[in-house]
């Protein structure tokens, strides 16, 4: 076989798009040049890689598992890239992680030395809640991803970094125990939290009220609009000048953990491998230096 990088690229780019006309537009090449590149990488194997069904192009099962390989070609050259840049003293490339919502008050302090010491790593943080950070696990499309409960339908690997404890509370001078419910979203871990506490404690359904941010539902809580059951860790300050109280509930504090999780058996890339090396390395060192507060609570 005698294919070359290039007709890797193209067909790579036509199983995506399962079109060699819009392989062309991304590629910045004719149409004409990419089936040639496709013709001329089919011509090395004896089973086909693609076939037409009337003006429709489909990739053959024999195509799909060429398509694997050749990605992990693409990721060994990335890996070779990267190693390069590493023994020159020089750590480049990128760093994708998604965050549950709520997770915005853990994994800054996770990622501020790291960043320091690789000024050339380009950092992308997506904070959104919990559907939508595994919908991009999955889809493969970050490295880590920052959750509260772990996926059910997803084989992953996880490193805890910290346990999540979520009260119920309200607003000290407008507490009635008749107050509205505050509901974060569909697809929010607090919320399925939230929803199952009551559940299972039998308590008598009241007025209820969604909100899409734990924000919101803090300031709503704040306000005097309602009650709700949120994070421990995202109401500190409202907690020191009391505009936040605790209501006693058996069955409180709900503890999960904050922990990165990735997918089992993913290659990770230098960057990555990096990042999970310095949080097993520098973990106790961040939670003693910002987070005691939060570990030393206690509500008694």
């Amino acid at each position: 076989m005698n294919y070359t990088v290039n007709q890797l690229r193209v067909f790579l780019k036509i199983v995506e798009l399962q079109s060699v006309t819009k392989a062309a537009e991304e590629l910045f090449m004719t149409q004409p040049a990419v089936s040639i590149q496709l013709k001329n990488f089919q011509e090395q194997f004896e089973i086909p890689l693609t076939q037409m069904v009337g003006r429709s192009l489909h990739i053959t099962d024999f195509g799909y598992e060429i398509a694997e390989i050749a990605k992990r070609i693409f990721a060994e050259f990335e890996e070779l890239k990267y190693k390069t840049k590493e023994y020159e003293g020089i750590l480049t490339g990128s760093l994708k992680i998604a965050s549950a919502s709520t997770g915005k008050y853990v994994i800054p302090f996770f990622l501020t030395e790291f960043m320091d010491h690789y000024n050339g790593i380009d950092l992308m943080l997506d904070v959104t809640n919990k559907s939508q950070v595994i919908e991009a696990l999955k889809a493969n499309k970050i490295d880590f991803a920052l959750v509260s409960v772990l996926p059910e339908d997803l084989a992953v690997e996880e490193e805890i970094l910290l346990e999540n404890k979520l009260y119920f509370v309200g607003n000290p001078d407008n507490y009635n125990k008749k107050k509205t419910l505050l509901y974060r979203e569909e697809g929010s871990a607090t919320r399925t939290a939230m929803e199952q506490f009551f559940e299972k404690n039998k308590t008598a359904q009241r007025k209820k009220m969604e909100l899409t941010s734990n924000e919101a539902v803090k300031q709503a809580v704040v306000s005097g609009l309602g009650h709700s059951i949120i994070p421990l860790i995202g109401i500190k300050n409202e907690l020191s000048n009391g505009s936040i109280t605790f209501i006693k509930k058996r069955g409180l504090p709900i503890k999960t953990d904050w922990r990165i999780i990735w997918l089992k058996n993913k290659k990770l890339s230098p960057v990555a491998k990096a990042y999970l090396s310095y949080i097993r390395e520098h973990k106790e060192s961040i939670l003693d230096k910002h987070f005691k507060w939060y570990i030393d609570f206690n509500t008694l």
